[in-house]
């Protein structure tokens, strides 16, 4: 087998580089049916078969053209998992081999062991990618005896010439949508390092060059007690489905690590722009669903470091690093005329306890806290902490209150003239929720999030 690899290796890189003319034609390709050889031939493709007294079998199928990405790459992995794994059930990835580039047709292959009904052999594919078009070939075998035929088929191959051109790289920048109107100063925020940020009603949507990021608020049916699988197709139907047409080549993946994430992926026509993007919809822990929407999947790679297609079960969940830190530019500034009304942040906490000796219940301990900040008119202010904590039936009660002047620093920082027992400054931003937000305050012992009674 090993041999065989090398050999379909071989083929495929000395062949798929020289086009000669040839008589016999199907859809745009014209080629020489190997001497011999069985063909038949359908709407969608025509097929050559061959077998030997040995048990010998090979099988190559040309298919009719079919619109395509213009990278090349893209095509062949949409290509393997559309054809290849359909066909057939092969063991790991593709190894694969270097492009190349003739008439403006750029030629990607790989190769993989196979198993059909019991019986093991290599498929190969070759992708034709030019002029947005893709062609495909799929190579079926468990024998080298065919190596003449199959490289002088792979050498008869013509397609029309297309015009040479640069790899598409799409560079246009996406324009962020303008933010909802609201009752609070800061609806867009533009980030140091070139991300921009706008308020929306369904998300946060944060855009960089040819990025979109939408960071969707938390909506009914979205998330529940499920498998990735089941829980991403619903989130996707809900969240992103209404907005795109075409879906192609979706799929989700399933990763089993702590605190697992959740991942579905595909190529969909946006209906408001009637282009075609790589979309990704993302959720880990309490981000939230995330999506991503870029071109294709390589500037999604090149921009946030990882492929979401070639992750395995068992794959480390820091590679979802850079997806998760995008939850942190759902943040606006704060304006002194933000602050009014009443805002609270409550806090309960419960432990069982057991005894490590015995094994017998030892009762309950609970926390329980909740902080209030009442805004008024002149910048003035009220604070009271209410705290409970202890075992059941002798919990101990606190209550402090305190009332002043705040001041707003800065876009980032609000002063208090007295919490406790003196002034106090702390970090502040608001975040978006659906026709609310939410106030986070920073100070050296941490963070505290309120919502507005």
């Amino acid at each position: 087998m090993k041999s065989l690899v090398i050999l379909l290796v071989i083929v495929v890189a000395n062949a798929v580089t020289c086009f000669a003319q040839k008589a016999e034609k199907f859809d745009i390709a014209t080629f020489t049916t190997p001497k011999g050889w069985q063909k038949e031939v359908s709407e969608n493709a025509v097929q050559f078969g061959a077998e030997n007294t040995n048990g010998g079998i090979c099988l190559v199928t040309l298919f009719k053209s079919v619109p395509g990405s213009d990278d090349s790459r893209v095509n062949f992995n949409a290509s393997w998992d559309t054809i290849v794994k359909e066909l057939v059930t092969v063991n790991g990835k593709p190894q694969m081999n270097d492009p190349a580039v003739e008439n403006g047709w750029t030629a990607q292959s790989g190769i993989a062991a196979y198993e059909s009904e019991g019986k093991k052999g290599l498929a190969m594919l070759v992708t034709l990618t030019g002029g947005s078009k893709l062609v495909n070939i799929l190579i079926l075998t468990n024998t080298q005896d065919f190596q003449d035929s199959i490289t002088a088929f792979l050498e008869s191959i013509v397609l029309p010439k297309v015009t040479a051109q640069t790899p598409a790289v799409r560079q246009e920048t996406v324009q962020s949508t303008p933010a909802r109107r609201s009752n609070f100063k800061f609806t867009t925020t533009n980030f140091d390092d070139g991300w921009n940020g706008t308020e929306q009603e369904d998300w946060v949507e944060v855009v960089k060059g040819n990025v979109k990021v939408l960071i969707h608020y938390p909506k009914q049916g979205t998330i529940f007690p499920a498998d990735p699988g089941p829980l991403t197709n619903a989130a996707w139907d809900i969240l992103v489905a209404p907005r795109y047409s075409n879906l192609k080549n979706y799929r989700t993946t399933y990763i089993t690590t702590y605190n697992r994430p959740y991942l579905g992926m595909g190529y969909a026509t946006e209906n408001a722009t009637g282009k075609q993007v790589f979309v990704v919809l993302f959720r880990q822990g309490q981000t939230g669903w995330i999506e991503f929407v870029t071109p294709d999947k390589n500037t999604f790679i090149q921009q946030f470091r990882f492929d979401p297609e070639t992750i395995r079960w068992d794959s480390e969940s820091e590679l979802m690093n850079p997806l998760v830190q995008m939850v942190n530019y759902n943040k606006f500034a704060v304006a002194e005329s933000d602050f009014n009304g009443t805002w609270t942040s409550d806090f309960n906490g419960v432990q069982q306890l057991y005894n490590v000796y015995t094994g017998n219940y030892a009762g309950m301990n609970f926390n329980q806290s909740q902080e209030e900040f009442v805004f008024g008119a002149g910048s003035s202010y009220s604070w009271k902490l209410l705290v409970i904590n202890g075992m059941v039936g002798n919990a101990k009660f606190a209550n402090v209150r305190s009332e002043g002047k705040f001041s707003v620093i800065n876009n980032w920082q609000v002063r208090f003239s007295k919490i406790e027992t003196g002034p106090r400054t702390y970090y502040a931003h608001w975040s978006c929720i659906k026709g609310a937000r939410l106030l986070h305050l920073v100070d050296a012992n941490g963070a505290t999030v309120y919502g507005k009674k």
